[in-house]
């Protein structure tokens, strides 16, 4: 398989966004570990990156997700916020890794989204993080209110690996 130039699907109008990214081939975890065998540092390099591959095990999230969008989160308008992604990679490497989110008011799809390059990564048995630049939340009368909004993750193959809908209320205060 050739390498080929990565773009993400974004909404439902199927606007195609160029991330300047080249999918590598796809290749086992079998394959990349008995790859340079003669090279010891680098086969102990891809050990220590994959080795515990084989002891993985799913990690079900999240317990209710219908509760994520029926029980809004309450943000201070105007708050500066950084997204971060705490999440397990298990069994195989997951290379170009994007969070992409949709985001409705009143049912009216906001503009703006753009999906995040979160990376790629090896299986671990740890926990690994992704931290998104600040943003910052609408303020005022016309930013005020409830958003609901569908998350994604994607990666280079297309493969779904969690998608679900949540949703946010935006007030003059952090309570309700």
């Amino acid at each position: 398989m050739a390498e080929q130039e990565a773009q993400v699907e974004v909404g439902d109008d199927h606007e195609e966004v160029d991330l300047g990214y080249k999918v590598p081939e796809k290749k086992s975890l079998g394959e990349i570990l008995n790859t340079d065998q003669e090279d010891e540092s680098l086969r102990k390099y891809k050990e220590q990156l994959l080795g515990a591959a084989d002891n993985l095990h799913a990690t079900p999230f999240p317990d209710n997700p219908k509760q994520l969008k029926d029980t809004p989160f309450v943000m201070k308008e105007g708050t500066q916020y950084r997204i971060r992604i705490s999440f397990y990679v298990q069994r195989d490497i997951v290379t170009g890794l994007k969070y992409v989110q949709k985001v409705y008011r009143k049912g009216i799809k906001v503009p703006g989204d753009k999906p995040m390059m979160v990376g790629s990564y090896g299986p671990k048995m740890e926990v690994q993080e992704y931290l998104s630049q600040p943003e910052e939340a609408p303020s005022g009368m016309i930013g005020r209110g409830e958003y609901i909004i569908e998350s994604l993750f994607t990666d280079d193959d297309k493969n779904e690996h969690l998608k679900w809908k949540w949703a946010l209320k935006v007030s003059k205060d952090w309570k309700d």
